[in-house]
């Protein structure tokens, strides 16, 4: 395959017993390609603009291999963007581990991950997503962000279908103003309700003005009478 030229290769899998038994297609490209196919192993690596999309996932990254009997398994490294279709998450590593049977996807190495249609965006270290049942677990430097909530804590766990974070180890939530921190902490992120277990704590600010404050606001100023301008007139014997 000649240099700077890029290679792009259609591969229509016919029989793909390992991934639901079911004909997938995978399309990818790349600056370079090297690898092997055999009856037992399949292995490629792409590497330089690598681009891979399946049915459900695509990722671009400086390098993509794959391998196991049909591509089951998909790593990528460098510079990764990638979206799976299926749930509309969106997400940026620099390491990613796929696997094309059990539908979870292994991002580590400072991680986004973005569900726009829900206003969540979460940044980690390390998020494994299992695409079948929708949950998100989130771990080491989290930081999610909803609507008005900045959520932080050492373990988290995302279940987009119900639209749940579960917070542990130093688990914190910021609402505006207001802050609640606790062993545990359970997010509502439809209704915003929260629920906290172990060692809770929690500043609320009160926007709201007391009625001796109003009452000091509305009483009327009071009006004094106006000064003599010539007090000594009076005073002035009449003529």
């Amino acid at each position: 395959m000649p240099n700077k030229k890029k290679a792009f290769l259609l591969i229509s899998v016919i029989s793909l017993s390992l991934a639901g038994l079911y004909a997938e297609k995978i399309t990818f490209s790349a600056n370079s390609l090297s690898g092997t196919i055999g009856d037992k192993s399949d292995s490629t690596t792409l590497s330089g603009e690598a681009y891979v999309l399946t049915d459900t996932m695509e990722i671009s990254a400086d390098s993509i291999s794959m391998h196991g009997k049909d591509f089951r398994y998909i790593e990528a490294s460098g510079k990764i963007k990638g979206k799976n279709m299926e749930s509309e998450l969106e997400f940026t590593c620099e390491k990613m581990h796929y696997d094309r049977e059990t539908k979870i996807a292994k991002l580590s190495n400072n991680v986004t991950l973005i569900d726009e249609k829900n206003d969540v965006n979460a940044k980690a270290q390390l998020i494994e997503y299992n695409q079948n049942t929708d949950i998100a677990v989130i771990q080491i430097d989290i930081e999610l962000k909803q609507k008005d909530n900045v959520c932080k804590g050492a373990y988290a766990i995302y279940r987009k279908k119900e639209q749940k974070l579960e917070l542990s180890g130093n688990a914190q939530i910021k609402q505006g103003e207001d802050t609640f921190r606790a062993q545990e902490i359970t997010l509502d992120l439809d209704s915003q309700e929260i629920t906290l277990d172990g060692r809770v704590k929690g500043s609320v600010v009160d926007e709201r003005k007391s009625s001796k404050e109003k009452a000091s606001e509305e009483k009327p100023e009071e009006t004094k009478p106006e000064a003599d301008t010539n007090p000594d007139e009076n005073n002035k014997p009449q003529e």
